[in-house]
């Protein structure tokens, strides 16, 4: 099939893309490289550099590629930049995928795959419950409310369009290639601290020097595994949660990580940040029986190898 990927360049995008190359698909990639890399584009996909907002570059890349599915995994995803730039959050991750979705719709892509949030969209998840995809949608920052609202979207282009969509509400997704700079993922953040042997910084879930906040952790290849299953129309919900059902807070996953890595750092404790729901752990519908989710510590060994591999400061 012809795959186009958004975000390919991305962490998980271009993991997504890898799989989709080696399964004998032809790949598009479309990535404005804010926040991906070139380098994490495989050589045999098609790269797009270009952003989504842009009607007449996604025009020709449409017209010229004519994907069979769009697996839409392009956004702005940090809570805090949301906090901070609503209307640019707004931007990318809504008017970005209303532009694609209407590319989607004159091309007749037969799905889309879309990378949802599930660690925001819920809000906060009550001590010893699992937010299911019948939990109701509780937003509790703008990066949340965008991504809720382009499900919306894709609900309303379903009903007036045809156009069938799988939406994935991916947990807090961790593994290599996940950038460590800037407003990144807490396991990036932690492993490039370690490996240049900084101390580590634990935010607060409600008072200073607490665990920190709780989070449900799952490994990049699961992710794959799921898009991949979806784009082959193997996922019959409209909605998936992407997760390992497994609580884990700030501070326990700083010590799995030094073990990981086999260091013992200083630890540092901050203040709540801002946006960040103090508890989110999902519970799946769909499970992949031949592929049990990894165990955070597998996950944790592969991405302290990738990390270890890296320069230091890359």
């Amino acid at each position: 099939m012809r795959i186009l990927v958004t975000g390919g360049a991305g962490f998980i995008g271009s993991h997504i893309a890898d799989a989709l190359l080696a399964d004998g698909h032809a790949v598009v990639v479309v990535d404005d490289l804010s926040s991906g890399r070139r380098e994490n584009v495989p050589q045999r996909a098609d790269f797009r550099h270009g952003d989504l907002r842009d009607e007449a570059f996604l025009t020709g890349v449409f017209e010229q590629t004519r994907p069979e599915i769009v697996c839409h995994q392009a956004a702005q995803t940090s809570v805090s930049v949301s906090t901070r730039e609503p209307v640019r959050d707004a931007s990318v991750n809504v008017l970005g995928s209303i532009t694609l979705l209407q590319q989607c719709v004159r091309h007749r892509v037969s799905r889309v795959v879309y990378a949802s949030t599930g660690g925001a969209v819920y809000g906060e998840v009550p001590d010893g419950e699992l937010a299911t995809v019948d939990s109701p949608a509780r937003p509790l920052s703008p990066y949340a409310c965008s991504k809720f609202a382009v499900e919306c979207y894709l609900r309303a282009y379903a009903n007036e369009h045809g156009l069938a969509s799988t939406i994935l509400r991916y947990a807090n997704v961790y593994g290599p290639r996940q950038d460590p700079h800037g407003e990144a993922g807490v396991v990036s953040i932690f492993s490039r601290l370690l490996v240049e042997g900084k101390p580590i910084q634990v935010n607060a879930r409600r008072e200073l020097g607490d665990a920190g906040c709780v989070r449900d952790y799952v490994f990049v290849g699961d992710v794959v595994r799921y898009n991949l299953l979806a784009i082959a129309g193997a996922i019959h919900e409209p909605i998936v949660n992407v997760c390992t059902g497994q609580a884990t807070t700030t501070i326990e996953l700083a010590q799995a990580l030094a073990a990981a890595f086999g260091v013992k750092p200083a630890v540092t404790y901050a203040p709540r940040r801002a946006g960040d729901v103090e508890r989110s752990v999902l519970n799946g519908g769909a499970r992949l029986a031949a592929h049990p989710a990894a165990t955070l510590a597998h996950g944790l060994r592969e991405t302290a190898a990738w990390f270890r591999s890296r320069p230091i400061g890359s």
